[in-house]
């Protein structure tokens, strides 16, 4: 479920999506699937995990222009404080059967990783470092919110 085309310029915090991954759990485990058309619009055209991050650390401290990200919470639970420019969010990610979609234009930080956490991200594009905003001020001026 997309809701409105989104211009990263113009998302705000209430754009990212929690959204319930289809799984089937039987005797022997539990499996879940990510597939274009059921959970996201797009192919990933990248994925990567982050773990053994200490619990005083974060991660991500940057927004993207232009790609999408879905993050899991595979294993234990940690943190993800979205700021949009104006408004702050914080979801607390805790279940391998929940994945947050993010929209472009999100500045984002990953925290208080329980022990043992494995956060996957599945992003829409090839890693592009023109495509990523790592200074809050640009960010804010980007946005169009740097005057307050």
């Amino acid at each position: 479920m997309q809701g409105r085309a989104i211009n990263g310029s113009e998302s705000t915090v209430h754009d990212a999506q929690l959204v319930e991954l289809p799984g089937i759990d039987t005797e022997v485990g539990s499996l879940v699937v990510c597939q274009k058309g059921r959970v996201f619009e797009w192919n990933p055209a990248r994925t990567y995990f982050l773990y053994d991050v200490p619990n005083d650390a974060s991660r991500g401290g940057h927004a993207h222009k232009v790609l999408h990200q879905m993050i899991v919470a595979v294993a234990g639970s940690f943190e993800v404080e979205l700021h949009d420019g104006r408004d702050r969010r914080t979801v607390l990610m805790r279940s391998p059967k929940t994945g947050l979609k993010l929209p472009p234009g999100l500045w984002r930080e990953l925290s208080h990783f329980s022990g043992g956490a494995i956060c996957l991200v599945l992003a829409s594009l090839e890693f592009d470092e023109e495509d990523y905003i790592r200074d809050w001020p640009e960010f804010r001026k980007w946005k169009g919110n740097d005057g307050f």
